[in-house]
């Protein structure tokens, strides 16, 4: 019996944070960053059957084409998927009322929608990057035991190409599920392996007034490569989303709206456009 102070419930027996049950969310979950982005997806939807918000996590549930969806906000970074993970499983994999895991274990559909920086001049604003590999440089899934679900290979390669300090903590590498990656692509789309970074100034290479421990990090992980595999853009939660996903038996996939290049020094005229060209592709695919 998992205790009280491990799986923490709300007195309505909802998760704590995420404040649902199990027959609120549906198999295929959408994960956006933005709270104000759920009804950007949801707004195509035929119907809503149920709607909730407490902090940054909103969730709606509803029919689009026939297909049961749910959108869900994260917020922003590793430590919120962390929270999101853990209880979107409890609700399928565990049993409320008696606390124990169950027998049946179900396997969610879970793909991220959100925007990211290139790091590539020949990955354009406005463009999308699907990520069939992400490296953790924030360290927060090692606090798990992750040596059947991580590529070992990678990391080594990325710390000597990088010269990785490792007082950083040791990078983590997982690729996206297969199933989804098959599910969602297209020519559409750029490929790569996205580097998910655990803050946005000083971690991602911005000096404001801070001084960095690396000002090189970006170039040398422009240039980084392993088995024809390069690092096509940085954000803040795909490597969390597969690592979590691959530990608990979730299928994952990371799709992103590139709105800056981060080699050219542009940024895109219209982020919200590129956003709203990516929903409409996503929603279509998991509706086919």
């Amino acid at each position: 019996m998992i205790a009280s102070s491990e799986l923490i419930l709300n007195p309505d027996g909802s998760v704590y944070h995420l404040n649902l049950k199990p027959e609120n969310i549906a198999n295929d979950i959408i994960f956006v960053g933005d709270p104000d982005r759920v009804e950007k997806i949801t707004q195509f939807f035929d119907s809503i059957e149920f709607s909730i918000q407490k902090r940054e996590f909103k969730t709606q549930t509803g029919i689009f084409k026939g297909k049961r969806l749910t959108v869900l906000s994260t917020g922003i970074g590793p430590d919120n998927i962390d929270i999101v993970l853990n209880e979107l499983d409890a609700l399928v994999n565990i049993d409320l009322q008696t606390r124990q895991p169950k027998e049946q274990l179900t396997a969610l559909n879970i793909i991220r929608i959100g925007t990211s920086g290139s790091i590539q001049a020949d990955i354009p604003i406005d463009s999308f990057v699907l990520s069939q590999y992400g490296i953790g440089l924030d360290n927060m899934l090692r606090s798990y035991i992750i040596d059947a679900v991580t590529h070992t290979d990678i990391e080594n390669a990325f710390i000597e190409q990088t010269n990785w300090d490792v007082n950083k903590g040791r990078p983590y590498a997982i690729t996206c599920s297969e199933t989804l990656e098959k599910r969602i692509e297209s020519n559409k789309m750029f490929k790569g392996i996205t580097a998910t970074i655990g803050g946005f100034y000083g971690p991602q290479g911005r000096v404001l007034r801070l001084p960095i421990q690396d000002s090189k990090l970006n170039s040398k992980m422009d240039h980084f490569e392993f088995n024809g595999n390069r690092i096509t853009n940085l954000e803040m939660e795909t490597t969390a989303i597969y690592g979590l996903s691959a530990l608990l038996g979730h299928n994952a996939l990371s799709l992103n709206a590139i709105i800056a290049n981060r080699a050219s020094g542009t940024f895109s005229e219209d982020p919200n456009k590129a956003v709203d060209k990516l929903i409409a592709y996503t929603l279509d695919k998991l509706a086919e």
